[in-house]
């Protein structure tokens, strides 16, 4: 089988769940391989990324300069050379890092799939586009494919047998870059999980009034993050890093609860492709209930204390 690699995304050190979910896509298109870039992993962490079948663990030791796109492009590059498919998570960053691979090598790149297949002998891939509103498929034609996945679109599962992980270091030699690394200072990580990696997003929009009191408890009872809509993140009631849109973040949770959010395009466009979508709102005709699968006409203040304790009482039974 050909060489599958994937790029491992970390969060402290530790290797975050969609790049489990990227190791079980690959398992399915070849032989993976993982690909570390910075000092070496735990050995906790090796053992890891080998449960979900990694057969080499390759580290590139390319520092800070990594966090340049264009760094870690030729860092992933010096590790890939022999792989016929490159899997990455889907984010803001690895989309440059991708085209850039892809420019570089001449490979066929894809962003924001939502799942990949070998028909053929070349990699298909899902895509939702246009807001959501069609399904697309896509052949990469070129002996090389690039493929960024988006988060909770595979499920993670562990290999029948681990992969032997085996860690290898790679050298690699960076270009000059327009950009430099000057400073870095760490900010604290919000508590919970990162909005994009959710398995769970419950949003709040005008029909909150700015209270995000109800809407933060039905996401803890759920344990899933806390979303918005443009409207409530412009107010100033909420960061726009909990904002879900075609300019916020992009969602696609095995569910999505919208409280208060009348369903706007900017908005479904960031959401549309969420397993099942469940919405309350007071308005009968919002738009948010031609894409729901479940809706509740009534006011989210009545609506969720009844839904949590409904929660509370199934999980004490």
């Amino acid at each position: 089988m050909s060489t599958v690699a994937v790029l491992v995304e970390t969060r402290s050190g530790e290797v975050t769940q969609p790049t489990f979910e990227a190791l079980t896509l690959a398992r399915t298109l070849g032989t993976p391989v993982a690909v570390w870039i910075g000092a070496a992993p735990e050995p906790a962490e090796l053992a890891r990324l080998g449960v979900y079948g990694a057969e080499e663990v390759r580290v590139v030791p390319a520092g800070d300069d990594a966090r340049v796109p264009a760094a870690a492009a030729a860092a992933l590059g010096a590790a890939t050379q022999d792989a016929a498919v490159v899997v990455m998570v889907s984010t803001f960053v690895n989309k440059e890092v991708a085209t850039r691979l892809a420019l570089a090598t001449g490979a066929g790149v894809v962003v924001d799939a939502a799942g990949a297949e070998l028909v053929d002998g070349h990699v298909e891939t899902l895509q939702t586009v246009f807001a959501a509103t069609w399904n697309v498929r896509t052949r990469i034609a070129a002996e090389r494919a690039i493929v960024a996945v988006r988060p909770n679109t595979t499920q993670a599962i562990a290999g029948e047998t681990p992969g032997a992980a085996t860690l290898v270091e790679v050298g690699a030699e960076l270009p000059e870059t327009r950009e430099a690394i000057v400073a870095i200072e760490p900010v604290p990580a919000p508590e919970g999980v990162p909005l994009a990696e959710a398995p769970v997003v419950v949003s709040g929009g005008r029909g909150t009034n700015g209270d995000y009191t109800l809407v933060r408890e039905l996401a803890d009872v759920l344990g899933g993050a806390v979303g918005a809509s443009r409207d409530a993140t412009d107010e100033g009631w909420i960061s726009h890093e909990h904002m879900v849109g075609q300019t916020g973040t992009t969602v696609t949770p095995a569910l999505y609860v919208a409280c208060g959010i009348s369903g706007a395009v900017h908005h479904r466009g960031g959401m549309q492709a969420s397993g099942t979508v469940v919405a309350v709102n007071i308005d009968p005709d919002a738009p948010i209930f031609e894409i729901a699968d479940f809706g509740v006409v009534g006011d989210l203040g009545d609506v969720l204390p009844q839904a949590i304790a409904r929660i509370h009482e199934h999980r004490a039974g």
